[in-house]
C-alpha cells in the first residue's frame, strides 16, 4: 500500500501513512474517537522507521505524532475533519476521501489548505509545502506547527480528565454531576444514596422547593468504557409522570446510536450527556462551583495566544 509514498521526503511519506491510517480508524470506530486513542491505535498498526520514532526536538513530541497532528490541521481545512474537545471526527467527505489513497488523500488536504490560507492568511509567508523536495516543512511552518502543538496540548488534557473521572467509583462520579448541576444554578435536595439500586439518582429543582419547572430527574452511570443502550433511557422516560419533568442522561462513557434516537424522538424531553459533553459543562460552569465542588475535578487554566483560525 505504501510503496508508491517511496519516492516522497520522510515527513510527507509519515504523513501520508499516518493520516491515511487514522482515517482508516476512525471509520472503524463510528466515525469519531479521540485524538489520544487514535494516536495509540495507528502506533500498533504501522512499523516506523527510526527517523520517526525520533524525539521531536522543539517539542519533546515524537517525530511521527507531530507529523500526524500537523496534517490534520490540512485535513480540518479540507473539510474531511473535525475536532472538538480532543475528539476527532471523520466528516462524510473525510471518509469518501479514503478511497484516494495514502498519497492522493494527503496531496488533496494540503492542497484545500493551501486554498484557505491564500484567501484567509494575513502572513503571505506562510512556508510552501512540496511533497518531493521539502522534507521538514512541517517543522518550518510556524503558524501550523503552533496550532498542531495546541491540538495535541488540548488532547492530552482531555485525556487527564477523563482518566481523573475513570478513577473514581459510581458514587463518585454521581457526587461529581450533582456538583455540576449546583454550578449550573440547580439545587439537588436528593442524592441517591450508597446501596440503592434502581430509580432515580439525582433530583435536581430550578427552585429549593421544587415548584418551578424545569425539574429534572436524573440518573447517573459510570461506564467509561461502554455504552448506554436503549433500554436504559426507555427507563428514565417511564419515571417523567408530571409537567415540567426534565429527564436527564449522564455516562462516564458513551451512548448507542439506538439511545441517541430514542432520546430525540420521546415525547418527553430527554437530554443524554456523555463524557465529552460532561467535562465541557465542567470547564464551563467550573467559576461557579464551591470551592468543596471544585475539590472533586480540579482544574487549573492556561491561556495561550490564539488566532481566528
Amino acid at each position: 500500500m505504501y510503496k508508491e509514498l517511496e519516492s516522497l521526503a520522510p515527513s510527507y511519506r509519515c504523513g501520508a501513512k499516518t493520516l491515511y491510517t487514522a482515517f482508516q480508524i476512525l471509520k472503524e470506530n463510528d466515525g469519531h474517537l479521540s485524538g489520544r486513542e487514535v494516536i495509540n491505535k495507528v502506533r500498533k498498526r504501522i512499523t516506523f522507521t527510526d527517523w520517526e520514532l525520533e524525539t521531536h526536538k522543539k517539542t519533546g513530541n515524537v517525530r511521527w505524532e507531530s507529523v500526524l497532528q500537523f496534517h490534520t490541521i490540512d485535513a480540518v481545512k479540507a473539510g474531511f475533519l473535525r475536532k472538538n474537545k480532543g475528539v476527532w471526527y471523520l466528516t462524510e467527505e473525510g471518509e469518501k476521501a479514503i478511497k484516494l489513497g495514502p498519497k492522493k488523500l494527503l496531496e488533496t488536504a494540503i492542497e484545500r489548505y493551501r486554498n484557505w490560507a491564500a484567501i484567509n492568511k494575513s502572513d503571505k509567508q506562510e512556508v510552501e509545502k512540496d511533497l518531493d523536495t521539502d522534507p521538514l516543512g512541517f517543522e518550518e511552518n510556524i503558524t501550523q506547527s503552533q496550532k498542531a502543538q495546541l491540538d495535541l496540548l488540548e488532547e492530552q488534557a482531555i485525556t487527564g480528565i477523563k482518566e481523573f473521572i475513570r478513577t473514581k467509583n459510581p458514587y463518585e462520579f454521581q457526587d461529581l454531576v450533582a456538583a455540576l448541576l449546583r454550578g449550573m444554578g440547580y439545587f439537588t435536595p436528593f442524592i441517591s444514596p450508597k446501596g440503592r439500586d434502581g430509580g432515580l439518582d439525582i433530583l435536581a429543582y430550578s427552585d429549593p422547593l421544587g415548584a418551578t419547572a424545569p425539574r429534572l430527574k436524573v440518573q447517573v452511570k459510570h461506564r467509561p468504557d461502554a455504552s448506554v443502550p436503549v433500554d436504559d433511557i426507555r427507563s428514565l422516560t417511564g419515571l417523567l409522570n408530571k409537567d415540567g419533568d426534565i429527564g436527564l442522561f449522564v455516562t462516564s462513557g458513551t451512548y448507542t446510536s439506538e439511545a441517541e434516537r430514542s432520546a430525540r424522538e420521546s415525547h418527553r424531553h430527554i437530554r443524554l450527556l456523555d463524557i465529552e459533553s460532561f467535562i465541557d459543562l465542567w470547564q464551563q460552569f467550573y467559576h461557579k462551583l464551591s470551592d468543596e465542588d471544585k475539590n472533586m475535578l480540579p482544574l487549573h487554566a492556561v491561556y495561550f495566544l490564539g488566532s481566528n483560525d
